[in-house]
């Protein structure tokens, strides 16, 4: 679990990433992105919509096991986070801890 908050944070950090469930699924729908994480409290239908679009995009997605308030605070944020995309890890391992 701290490999992948680690993960998430050094992405947020170094390189390049959408947050928030309606930009990551537009992001999704673009096929942009290398990975996908949502809290795993999130909505059931934010998670079917990524679930669908990730399965398009041919982009894994990774169910984050923690609240998206736990998320939020993992990328540094004051608010919560139930979805993000990362399009570019820039320093992060997350990608290959997650193979």
């Amino acid at each position: 679990m701290m490999d992948v908050d680690r993960g998430i944070r050094v992405a947020v950090d170094t390189g390049n990433v959408t947050l928030g469930s309606e930009k990551s699924i537009q992001s999704l729908k673009l096929g942009k992105g290398s990975l996908v994480v949502v809290a795993s409290n999130s909505p059931d239908e934010i998670i079917e919509d990524v679930k669908y679009h990730s399965k398009l995009s041919d982009i894994p997605m990774y169910v984050y096991d923690g609240s998206s308030v736990e998320l939020g605070s993992v990328c540094g944020k004051p608010f919560t986070v139930a979805t993000l995309v990362i399009i570019d890890p820039g320093d992060s391992t997350i990608l290959d801890i997650l193979e």
